[in-house]
């Protein structure tokens, strides 16, 4: 270790599109701010092909993005706008149709992948706030600061330190914060394919009892997929052909997307639910992933994160600006109340409706159509939905 210890005001640990954010917005706010990232290089987005992670960026975290000044930059590369949502589950005719008309935003999202999204934070950064290739492998909090050892043999002493490295973060361990949650023993299967059918920025979901499968807008004019089934089933996806593969897809999404072909290579991973008992601790702070984790069938996870990012850099600058401390448990605790209340809102309503589609009883699957051709008819309502969505 060296024997004097680098100092800042914030240290970021974790690298990710949520950490790049944080990192970001401290830095605008005036804060010394180190991010300490185990990658060596900057992500690198290829725009000749098409990352197959990509999210759906609500109106709310465009505009977070926006006053980081990367917005413009993404949008320019690729971003495909989607104005309109359809979600059914026995039949499209029973189901719920959305659009962003009479939101004020043109509207519901974008679908952008997650390589352009790094791409544009991690370069809009500079190059003092960045430690790349090292981890963080000691952490002890001190009564007015916190102690950071780097695998590089070096120390960085900080008056606190944000967790943004994931689900698995080593801070929030070291702070000594719970979690709860469970794994749903189901997984995603990811690609993106053809249509022959135009998608003019719709996006499809359907549910099913084994899960929610969603076809996205791209902007090359593709659609992404997320099929959330079985872990039995989403082995039995990926072991099929592309056309056998494209043939069961339709018709589980009842052709809604017209022929489906040409699929990329498909990717699976596991699902799960993970909540931080707390987002704070003295002189410790999580966010994004390191404090929550969602089923992807609302597409909310990284929106609740950079959610969390701006909530925390606003909380900050403004106990400075106040003349308060900006690093006490006190102020720090503003944000997990902020934000808290909201993340487990959305936790629990996703939860609560994949376990009610797995329910296997007599006439229930028809109760819940029902329950959504009531919604259909009730437009103030769909408003209200469309709208919290918008937000998040």
């Amino acid at each position: 270790m060296s024997a004097k210890p680098e100092r800042c005001d914030i240290a970021v640990i974790g690298g990710g599109i949520t950490g790049l954010a944080m990192a970001s917005a401290l830095h605008q706010h005036g804060f010394a701010v180190q991010l300490i990232e185990r990658a060596d290089r900057a992500p690198r987005h290829d725009p000749a092909g098409y990352d197959p992670r990509v999210y759906a960026l609500s109106p709310a975290t465009a505009g977070f993005l926006q006053d980081l000044n990367v917005w413009e930059a993404i949008c320019v590369t690729r971003a495909a706008p989607m104005p309109r949502m359809q979600v059914w589950d026995r039949s499209l005719a029973t189901g719920l149709h959305f659009s962003a008309s009479g939101l004020g935003h043109g509207v519901l999202g974008w679908i952008v992948e997650h390589s352009l999204i790094a791409q544009c934070l991690w370069q809009a950064l500079p190059a003092e706030c960045l430690r790349c290739g090292v981890e963080a492998s000691d952490i002890v909090f001190h009564d007015h600061a916190v102690r950071l050892g780097l695998s590089d043999g070096s120390e960085l002493t900080a008056a606190l330190a944000i967790g943004a490295e994931g689900a698995q973060s080593g801070l929030r361990d070291a702070a000594g914060i719970d979690t709860l949650g469970w794994r749903y023993e189901s997984s995603a299967v990811v690609c993106h394919l053809h249509s022959d059918t135009p998608h003019q920025g719709r996006a499809l979901q359907r549910f099913l009892q084994s899960g929610p499968v969603a076809l996205l807008p791209l902007a090359d004019g593709r659609r992404s997929l997320v099929w959330s089934t079985t872990d039995t089933d989403a082995q039995a996806l990926l072991a099929l052909d592309d056309e056998a593969f494209c043939a069961q897809l339709g018709d589980a999404m009842q052709n809604a997307a017209g022929a489906l072909s040409t699929p990329t290579p498909r990717l699976r991973f596991g699902l799960r639910l993970m909540h931080a008992r707390d987002y704070v601790a003295p002189r410790c702070a999580l966010i994004g992933d390191s404090a929550h984790l969602i089923h992807p069938m609302a597409g909310q996870g990284l929106n609740l994160g950079l959610a969390d990012a701006e909530q925390l850099a606003r909380e900050l600058a403004s106990a400075r600006a106040a003349g308060r401390d900006w690093s006490a448990l006190r102020t720090l605790r503003r944000y997990e109340r902020a934000r808290q209340a909201h993340n487990l809102e959305m936790l629990a309503l996703t939860d609560a409706l994949g376990r009610a589609y797995r329910l296997d009883l007599p006439g229930w699957q028809r109760l819940l159509s029902l329950g959504l051709g009531a919604v259909e008819r009730a437009p103030l309502v769909k408003q209200v939905l469309a709208g919290r969505a918008a937000q998040s």
